[in-house]
């Protein structure tokens, strides 16, 4: 189910880095995360996202994400912009 919501977005962010900017400007609507994502990665942006009130989503493969997102390869995290 939440793949299909990023396959039905039509504005999101793929990448840890363009999400944090996201996120600290106030743009996003909704957070997903891979569960198979190294939390290393992840960390910083659901710690922003929950003082921030984003509601978050978790999916459980960075594979299955990204094909979401039409990309090759594996996506940590995808920020829907809202």
């Amino acid at each position: 189910m939440s793949y299909e919501k990023v396959t039905q977005a039509s504005d999101f962010i793929v990448g840890t880095k363009q999400t944090i900017k996201a996120l600290q400007n106030g743009e996003v609507k909704e957070l997903v995360v891979a569960d198979d994502a190294d939390p290393r990665v992840t960390g910083k942006v659901l710690q922003i996202a929950q003082e921030r009130l984003v509601p978050i989503t978790r999916v459980d493969s960075m594979k299955k994400l990204g094909k979401a997102c039409g990309i090759d390869v594996g996506a940590a995290t995808v920020a829907i912009k809202g």
